[in-house]
C-alpha cells in the first residue's frame, strides 16, 4: 500500500498550498514497521540501519529501539549520525574514506569499520597507533570484499556492487595478505572481526539468503585456512523494493528463517544486516498540489509545485513514482479550472527540462489544477540525493507524524 496513511492524509488536509510540496513521515508506521522486521530475525542476527537511505534526525531516532546500530559512509553521516542518536553503535563505511575521516572515526570511538583496501587498512593503523592513548578498545576491522558470485545470482539485482569489476571491497586475490596484516602482529592497533560483503541491491527474499550463504561459506572458508575464527559477518543490505508493485513488500520472515539456519550452522558467529531503503520507503510521502492542466501533441501533463529537484528517486531509477490523487473541492479563481479530459494524465515537476518526470501516465481521471498529489515510497532516497539548488525553488517542508500530533521542521 502507497496510499497516505490516516495521520499523513489529515495533516495534508490541514497544509496550505504555499506550504506545498512537503515530505510527511509517519514515525507510528515506520516503528510498526521496523518492529516487525526486528521481530522476524533471529536473536544473532543484528540489524544495522544504513543511515544513507534517510538521515533524518527523526528517522534515526524514530529507529532507536529496533536496530543495534547505524552503518555511515562518510565523516558527514559520521559526525550527523553521532549527534542524532549519541552513544549507539557505527560502523564506518564507504570506498574512499580519507585520512581525516578515518582520524575523526576513531576519535569519536568508532569501534567497527568496513575497510575496503590494503591502503585504507594501512592509513587506519597509522592513525590508531596515534591515537591509541586513551582509547578504551582496539578498533574492530570487517574487510569488505568484493565476492565472485554466479551471474543469476545478480539478474534481480537493480543495483550491483559486486560479483563483477567494481571500485567496492578488497579483490579476493588480497583476502590473504589482509588476513595476515590484522593476525601476524603487524597491525597490533586493530583487531580482525570479519567479513564484509554488500553485493548487490534490488534483490528479494531467496536471492539475498543465497547471497549471503554464499558470503559466510567464502569467510569460513577464509578462516579455516588461515586457522582463526572470525566473530562477524556482514552480508549486507539491498533489500528489495518494488515501486511498480508497491503492495509487494520483501518477505522478512522467510529470510529470517533462513537466517536462522544459517546462524545455526555458523555457531559462535554473529550475522549483520544493514538495509536502509526497505526499513524507511514506506514511512514517508512527497505531497504537492496540481498547478495547472494542459494537453500537449495527445497527451495530457499536470504541473505540480516541486519536482525531481525535490524528489530524485524516479529520475535515477527511471520508473514512475506511486501515487495518490486527493480531490480538493474549492477553487479559488473566477475562470474554468483547467481539468483533465482523458483517462490518464503525466504529473511533472517545475523544472525547465523534460526529464523532470514524476510518474507517467496515472490513471487520474478528471484531476484538476488544485487537487493534491501523495507520492509513496518516498521515505528513503528522495530529498537526501535530489539536486536541490537546481533552479533555486524554495525546499520543500517536512513533517514527521508522532503519536499524539506531528512535529513539524
Amino acid at each position: 500500500m502507497t496510499a497516505p496513511t490516516p495521520a499523513v492524509r489529515s495533516r495534508l488536509a490541514g497544509l496550505d498550498g504555499a506550504e506545498l510540496p512537503a515530505y510527511l513521515y509517519d514515525l507510528t508506521a515506520l516503528g510498526e514497521h521496523a518492529a516487525a522486521v526486528r521481530a522476524a530475525l533471529p536473536e544473532r542476527v543484528e540489524l544495522y540501519y544504513a543511515a544513507k537511505a534517510n538521515p533524518e534526525p527523526e528517522i534515526l531516532a524514530a529507529l532507536g529501539p529496533y536496530v543495534d546500530g547505524y552503518e555511515v559512509s562518510s565523516g558527514g553521516e559520521l559526525a550527523h549520525v553521532a549527534k542524532a542518536v549519541p552513544g549507539r553503535p557505527l560502523a564506518f563505511s564507504g570506498p574512499g574514506k580519507t585520512p581525516a575521516e578515518l582520524a575523526a572515526a576513531l576519535e569519536l570511538g568508532v569501534e567497527r569499520f568496513h575497510v575496503e583496501s590494503l591502503h585504507e587498512l594501512r592509513v587506519l593503523a597509522a592513525l590508531a597507533a596515534r591515537t591509541a592513548s586513551g582509547r578504551e578498545a582496539v578498533p574492530g576491522v570487517l574487510l569488505r570484499f568484493n565476492l565472485p558470485l554466479a551471474a543469476a545470482s545478480l539478474e534481480g539485482s537493480s543495483l550491483a556492487m559486486g560479483g563483477r569489476p567494481t571500485p567496492f571491497g578488497l579483490d579476493p586475490a588480497e583476502a590473504d595478505e589482509a588476513v595476515r596484516l590484522l593476525t601476524d602482529g603487524t597491525c597490533p592497533q586493530l583487531r580482525l572481526l570479519g567479513v564484509h560483503a554488500h553485493l548487490a541491491s534490488g534483490l528479494d527474499a531467496p536471492e539475498q539468503l543465497a547471497v549471503a550463504e554464499s558470503v559466510v561459506a567464502w569467510a569460513a572458508g577464509l578462516a579455516a585456512r588461515h586457522g582463526i575464527g572470525l566473530a562477524e559477518v556482514n552480508v549486507g543490505g539491498g533489500m528489495s523494493v518494488d515501486y511498480a508493485a508497491p503492495g509487494s513488500r520483501f518477505d522478512w520472515e522467510s529470510y529470517g528463517a533462513g537466517l536462522a539456519r544459517l546462524a545455526d550452522a555458523h555457531p559462535g558467529l554473529t550475522l549483520r544486516i544493514e538495509p536502509g531503503r526497505a526499513l524507511t520507503a514506506y514511512c514517508g510521502w512527497y505531497a504537492t498540489e496540481v498547478l495547472d492542466v494542459k494537453r500537449s501533441h495527445g497527451e495530457e501533463f499536470a504541473v505540480v509545485r516541486g519536482g525531481t529537484h525535490h524528489m530524485r528517486t524516479p529520475a535515477t531509477k527511471g520508473h514512475d513514482q506511486p501515487c495518490t490523487v486527493i480531490p480538493v473541492s474549492e477553487w479559488p479563481h473566477p475562470w474554468p479550472r483547467p481539468a483533465a479530459a482523458g483517462e490518464r494524465v503525466t504529473l511533472t515537476g517545475q523544472l525547465c527540462t523534460p526529464k523532470d518526470l514524476l510518474s507517467r501516465h496515472v490513471p487520474a481521471p478528471g484531476l484538476r489544477a488544485g487537487d493534491r498529489v501523495a507520492f509513496g515510497l518516498a521515505g528513503a532516497y528522495a530529498w537526501n540525493i535530489s539536486h536541490h539548488d537546481f533552479l533555486m525553488h524554495a525546499r520543500p517542508g517536512f513533517h514527521f507524524l508522532a503519536p499524539g500530533g506531528h512535529t513539524p521542521a
